[in-house]
């Protein structure tokens, strides 16, 4: 049995996911099984045209279900994409979503899945208190959830991070019937993906993984699976970058991918306290911002996650000792991946440094960083990656 073929598994944690090389043939039985006869296939613009969307339309056609596209979709996907995916999902009578490409067309299709039974406005399902069981069970119509790039992890995950385009604000959206029902993890999917969206998604991976390990909160089986993930991006992440067909890789990087978001149940931190609203003020690729921002975070961590990062140091077999070999691996990561080591170079000045620092105080994954930041040291925190301070 070759490498790949014993990577051919299907898992039941933490929902069914279906993984190796050639599953999405699987496709139209998944819509079978689960009862889906109408599913509305919800992609990213970019991906539309591209052969493998097409090849699963005319899958799904050929085996009789009425599969639509739906492709309305921004790179921070908003309140309004929702509503209008909605509309297409009410307009083509679906019954179901198949979630096709990134995570924000993995969000998007979440949050339609969600809102189609609903009265409500989406953002009185923000994660916030209680507010998710406003929701009408009943109106969640079932999500199959098939990522091509690695780094979200949005297929395993219960919630959606849109934008509130009005308020210029990215709101977690929740609910636990939010995670999809059935995923399938096929490496050839994400063999496309050009170098720079391979490493910022990539690291992305990695900054889920390490928030998680390093959130103070008490779930020793998320922290287990935080640092095997950190371990794959590791070994992986570079070689998917030089080599982007190589499907061992590729297929490391998006079981990365879902462990980090299994993980991040044990909380977040300051990097996508920062990057949400980052992403809402100047539209930046959600996965680049935590790449720039990760070793600031690390620094303004180090007092109380020295220790835990030197156990990690260990595990991962790097050169050196403790806080600092970590730090240094991560330095030369994001060198040897193309990515910038400062938000200037992303087009981000300090202007709006009170507005981002407030924003990131009220972010919900504030909650999980190690060490409690006020509005003043995310004010700093953030001048500090304009500039490229360490």
């Amino acid at each position: 049995m070759s490498e790949l073929e014993s990577f051919t598994m299907q898992w039941n944690y933490p929902a069914s996911i279906r993984v190796g090389v050639g599953r999405i043939k699987e496709l139209p039985d998944v819509c079978l099984e689960l009862g889906i006869k109408a599913p509305l296939l919800v992609t990213d613009p970019g991906l539309k045209a591209l052969p493998m969307l097409q090849n699963a339309l005319i899958s799904c056609h050929e085996s009789g279900l009425e599969c639509h596209l739906f492709s309305d979709i921004k790179g921070n996907p908003t309140g309004e994409n929702v509503e209008a995916g909605v509309a297409a999902f009410k307009q083509g009578n679906h019954d179901g979503v198949i979630a096709i490409g990134g995570g924000s067309a993995l969000d998007a299709a979440k949050a339609i899945a969600l809102m189609v039974g609903q009265d409500r406005p989406i953002w009185d399902f923000e994660d916030v208190g209680d507010n998710w069981k406003r929701v009408k069970r009943e109106g969640v119509f079932p999500v199959i959830a098939v990522p091509t790039t690695a780094g979200t992890g949005s297929e395993v995950g219960r919630a959606s991070v849109i934008t509130h385009a009005q308020k210029h604000v990215k709101k977690i959206i929740f609910h636990p019937d939010m995670m999809p029902q059935v995923i399938i993890l096929d490496p050839e999917l994400t063999t496309g993906l050009p170098g720079n969206i391979t490493a910022a998604t990539g690291l992305d991976a990695l900054s889920h993984n390490l928030e998680a390990y390093c959130s103070p909160f008490f779930h020793p089986m998320a922290e287990g699976i935080a640092v095997e993930g950190i371990r794959l991006v590791k070994e992986n992440l570079p070689l998917a970058y030089v080599e982007g067909s190589n499907l061992v890789a590729r297929t490391h990087m998006l079981v990365a991918s879902t462990m980090g978001a299994t993980a991040f149940q044990k909380g977040l931190g300051a990097m996508h306290a920062l990057a949400h609203p980052l992403g809402a003020l100047y539209d930046v690729h959600h996965g680049l911002l935590n790449a720039v921002l990760m070793p600031y975070v690390l620094k303004m961590n180090q007092s109380v996650i020295e220790q835990r990062i030197s156990r990690l140091s260990l595990y991962l077999e790097l050169p050196g000792q403790g806080f600092g070999a970590f730090f240094d691996w991560v330095i030369q990561l994001r060198s040897d991946l193309g990515i910038p080591h400062t938000l200037s170079e992303l087009g981000i000045g300090e202007n709006d440094a009170a507005k981002v620092g407030l924003m990131a105080f009220e972010d919900p994954s504030a909650a999980g960083n190690p060490l409690p930041l006020s509005v003043e040291q995310y004010q700093s925190l953030f001048c500090s990656a304009v500039r490229g301070d360490l």
